[in-house]
């Protein structure tokens, strides 16, 4: 796993006037996208079937109001492909993406499921899919689409934190804090990749261990610091900040993609589920 995506990474060192959001547009654009595994995840799949005592479904009854479907956030959807499965288990989907380029395939992604994605469980029935253009940092995607912060009952981040540049890791655990429901119901479940790659290698995709989830999203907005080979450092501080979020599960998934995998089949790659204390 070391060796993750080189020409990727040399991408986003001689930036020059681009922003490295901009980068991901020209990427999706010369249909260079080695990320991209054109289906969603099986962890994910898994997550959704087997953690219902933690997760429930995705119809949430609220007290005077009746029932209403959960709202499910993919920041960086990529193609959408999460979306789809999400919708599948009756959430309605939202993904967020700042490439024009991404978007146009989430859209011909759409196309092969028609008018109604088919559901796995008819009495739940499927959720909507719509797809948003913005930056994850700032809120004023939230805003045109009609929402408000806190308002998605599930989050699900796979390739997202580990795109960012560590740098920028405070701010996006901050913003999962922010547009995550309060408990009970809302959740966040990290797909933790790659676990095992140097951090010394940069990248994208950068090294994203267990540790690096736990300190950020414990502590949103607060600086974590690291070692000078790029290791967080763990453990200074077992305090949870005020708006920090819980880890209530982790484990190995027994289904990932082949790129979370060691070379004799061993899973490297983590599942973790939060959620606001």
């Amino acid at each position: 796993m070391s060796n993750l995506n080189p020409g990727l990474s040399e991408r986003f060192l001689n930036l020059k006037d681009k922003r490295p959001i901009e980068v991901w547009e020209d990427l999706w654009q010369e249909e260079k996208t080695p990320w991209d595994r054109g289906v969603h995840n099986p962890a994910l799949e898994d997550t959704l079937e087997q953690k219902s005592d933690i997760l429930g479904n995705a119809i949430i009854k609220i007290e005077g109001e009746g029932k209403r479907r959960k709202k499910a956030l993919v920041p960086g959807c990529g193609r959408g492909v999460d979306c789809f499965l999400l919708a599948s288990f009756g959430y309605d989907a939202y993904g967020l993406e700042y490439s024009t380029t991404a978007l146009e395939e989430c859209q011909k992604e759409a196309e092969k499921y028609g008018d109604l994605v088919k559901p796995r469980d008819e009495e739940i029935g499927s959720g909507k899919v719509v797809f948003l253009q913005g930056d994850f940092f700032k809120s004023d995607w939230v805003e045109k689409a009609g929402l408000e912060e806190g308002c998605f009952d599930l989050i699900y981040d796979y390739t997202f934190f580990c795109a960012l540049n560590p740098l920028l890791r405070p701010g996006w655990a901050l913003r999962h804090s922010q547009l995550l429901a309060r408990s009970p119901q809302g959740y966040l479940i990290c797909l933790e990749f790659p676990t095992t790659k140097d951090p010394a290698l940069g990248g994208p995709p950068f090294a994203s261990t267990p540790e690096a989830y736990l300190e950020h999203l414990s502590k949103p907005g607060e600086d974590i610091p690291y070692d000078d080979k790029g290791n967080v450092q763990a453990g200074l501080s077992n305090k949870t900040g005020d708006n920090g979020l819980v880890r209530v599960a982790h484990w190995h998934p027994e289904r990932t993609h082949e790129v979370g995998k060691d070379s004799d089949g061993t899973v490297r790659d983590w599942v973790s589920i939060w959620c606001h204390k």
